[in-house]
């Protein structure tokens, strides 16, 4: 069968069409997780909506799996897949800054790196991902949680419009004008709907921040965390960030002695007037005496990706998340407990505040639903040997099951592992009927599977 696929697509795409006998192949097939190793038929680099629309008919026609790969930061590794077809959306990488509009349209294998140099050029962004290697795709398609969502939202609330490929082949322009359903549908519902080649987004005036990291003693978490948790709810919508746990990396304004221990952080962004951001994160170097601190006004992009270097592709990845309405004491004193125990320089614990702007849209103005929780939880097992897989996945599940009390049913898709299928109707709660009508509307076949599945509804 792999060769009658590679024959369909070499014989329908402009692109490269990438088989297992290539040399570029396994470079090709590598997804972030290093956990994942499978073997597609074909990978097809995907120079547009043609490109798209034949992968996907090559794929119904031959019964395989489609995998769409924007970022490839996908910690189940949906962007591959055994014996199917991989469509790659990385060539798509081109940004289209309207000053005048203050809107960006940018390809659906951009990241968020590239995105942001692009927008900060003219002084303007939008809600984005913590790593600038994450793909706007995923991430803006899942919701889309950032440093900027407490004042403008998720990424998925500043999608303007789509550029959608469908199940059938059609090329469509979705907004809230046309193709309303699919509109909503694509704001959180993730790739379940169709292959976005081009993303249009609403950029804000957000040049220069203030903000950076500060690191305090395990031991003190509990009160950094009930300091979070107040200073939070009377905070201006300016100040983003997160609080969490891990092990500190041998960095400049760490004292050795600190290398490689368990550590609690926060990582401030105030995107308000640069000369208020000293007195806005002060009281976070106050509260508790830090182990060092990198603070200071810097340009967005810069924080975006400060923590690239330490997450490069390849690593092992297993990673759960949830919802919270209120950080309780109960869950403080959990994520006290486990994330005293990080095991690994990798691995990242955060807790994304979900309030202000992300609160001011309705639950059912977008598929993403959870719009009454304060806080985002994902624990990020990340990690470089095999031989760890076991322990440390482990340790992520233990974690994870000790904040269920303190937990809504449902969690971020965006940080949900394979073994989540089950929590998807929980992640959509009241929307997952609709999204499963919209889905038997574009997607009746479930060409678009690999991914936390929205099934058709009958």
């Amino acid at each position: 069968m792999g060769g009658s696929v590679v024959e369909a697509l070499r014989a329908a795409v402009r692109g490269d069409v990438i088989a297992p006998q290539d040399v570029e192949y396994d470079e090709a097939r590598k997804v972030y997780n290093g956990m994942i190793d499978k073997r597609p038929a074909a990978v097809v680099r995907c120079t547009g909506t043609n490109d798209a629309a034949a992968a996907i008919r090559v794929a119904s026609e031959e019964g395989v799996d489609l995998s769409v790969r924007g970022g490839g930061h996908s910690a189940p590794g949906f962007g591959t897949n055994d014996g199917g077809i991989v469509l790659d959306l990385n060539p798509l990488q081109d940004v289209v800054v309207n000053k005048d509009t203050k809107t960006a349209r940018a390809g659906g294998g951009c990241t968020w790196k590239v995105f942001n140099e692009a927008t900060h050029a003219s002084g303007l962004a939008t809600t984005g991902g913590i790593i600038g290697s994450t793909g706007i795709a995923g991430l803006t398609l899942g919701g889309g949680i950032g440093y900027l969502a407490r004042k403008y939202g998720l990424s998925c609330d500043n999608l303007v419009s789509a550029e959608v490929v469908t199940a059938d082949g059609q090329v469509v322009l979705a907004n809230e004008a046309e193709y309303a359903d699919l509109f909503w549908a694509l704001r959180g519902g993730g790739g379940n709907f169709g292959v976005v080649t081009t993303f249009e987004y609403r950029l804000h005036p957000v040049g220069e921040i203030y903000g950076g990291p500060v690191v305090y003693p395990v031991d003190r978490a509990e009160d950094v965390l009930r300091f979070y948790r107040e200073y939070l709810a009377e905070a201006p919508e300016e100040l983003g960030g997160f609080v969490g746990f891990h092990r500190a990396p041998p960095l400049p304004f760490l004292p050795e002695e600190w290398h490689f221990k368990n550590v609690c952080l926060a990582v401030l962004c105030w995107a308000g007037p640069v000369e208020d951001g000293e007195q806005r994160v002060q009281p976070f170097l106050d509260v508790v005496e830090p182990v060092g601190a990198m603070v200071g006004a810097m340009p967005y992009p810069a924080l975006n990706t400060a923590f690239d270097e330490l997450l490069p592709p390849g690593l092992q990845h297993y990673w759960k998340s949830s919802f919270a309405r209120e950080l309780t004491d109960g869950a403080i004193g959990v994520h006290a407990e486990h994330g005293a125990k990080v095991p690994s320089i990798q691995t990242a614990v955060h807790l994304y505040p979900t309030d202000g702007a992300v609160q001011r849209v309705g639950v059912e103005d977008t598929a993403f639903t959870y719009r009454d929780v304060n806080f985002s939880p994902v624990i990020a097992g990340m990690w470089e040997n095999p031989s760890d897989n076991a322990d440390n996945i482990a340790w992520v599940r233990g974690y994870y099951e000790a904040l269920r009390p303190h937990s809504v049913e449902g969690g971020y898709i965006g940080f949900m592992d394979s073994d989540d299928q089950g929590r998807t109707k929980d992640s959509y709660k009241g929307n997952y009927d609709r999204l499963a009508a919209v889905k038997a509307k574009y997607d009746p076949g479930n060409v678009f599977h690999v991914n936390q599945n929205i099934k058709p509804a009958v």
